[in-house]
């Protein structure tokens, strides 16, 4: 399952691995990749985890987290 964020507030790949670091740090989270030019973090799960978990991760590097969007499918 993938969780796609927006996430406002970042400008250049320090602020990309800064919010890629956060939701790897997240336990049930696998890969983590950002699309500054969407504005969005893209989270891979391999096991669920609580929407309020990821916005929190993102928020607490100083950036806006925004609506959740799940893509179902396996876990990875």
């Amino acid at each position: 399952m993938k969780k796609i964020i927006q996430v406002e507030g970042m400008h250049c790949a320090h602020c990309a691995k800064a919010v890629e670091d956060a939701l790897m740090a997240i336990e049930g989270v696998s890969k983590a990749k950002v699309d500054l030019q969407k504005k969005t973090a893209t989270a891979t799960m391999k096991s669920e985890v609580d929407d309020k978990l990821l916005i929190e991760a993102v928020t607490a590097k100083g950036f806006e987290a925004g609506e959740i969007t799940i893509k179902e499918g396996l876990f990875s």
